[in-house]
């Protein structure tokens, strides 16, 4: 499948409706669209030059699969993940490059989410998970090595930082 048409498909089903959502809210309906397509899960996936599936590395590859299996897999680590969504949704590369603690270096805090922030997980020294929140206590995230893009709990990882927005 050819992702940036399933893209444009989705911003043209929310423009049918009549109605052109917010930021936050196309976020939520984007990563719902992505996460039912099942993109693999791939270390270091999607932070090529511009956001979207790619393959990954085995660089800094701790996971439990092996041999790592990220440079022949096409698709999406959880930080890629978060910022090919934010790139859909904003028109632009708002997240940029790198990993989880680049990312939340461009976001702001909040005490109650909204769909369309970000859950990160860690410390304030490391941060090492994120997810796109979508209310009720759920995520939509790249979850890790043999899985693909999925809805979890955001209880499914222990240690939660906070819910993070953008812009900050």
């Amino acid at each position: 499948m050819h992702w940036g048409r399933f893209a444009v498909g989705v911003a043209v089903l929310a423009l049918a409706t009549g109605s052109i959502p917010r930021e936050d809210e196309l976020i939520k309906v984007v990563a719902y669209a992505y996460a039912s397509q099942g993109i693999p899960y791939s270390w270091g996936g999607g932070h090529g030059k511009s956001p979207g599936p790619s393959r990954g590395t085995c660089r800094g590859y701790h996971g439990s699969v092996r041999p790592c299996p990220a440079e022949r897999t096409r698709g999406l680590d959880c930080s890629g993940f978060t910022r090919w969504m934010y790139r859909l949704a904003f028109g632009d590369d708002v997240l940029g490059r790198g990993n989880t603690d680049d990312h939340i270096r461009r976001m702001r805090r909040v005490r109650v989410p909204r769909p369309g922030d970000l859950v990160f997980y860690g410390n304030r020294k490391r941060t090492h998970h994120v997810g796109v929140y979508v209310g009720d206590g759920k995520m939509i995230n790249a979850f890790a090595t043999g899985t693909t893009t999925r809805m979890d709990d955001v209880a499914a990882v222990k240690d939660i930082l906070g819910f993070y927005h953008y812009p900050a």
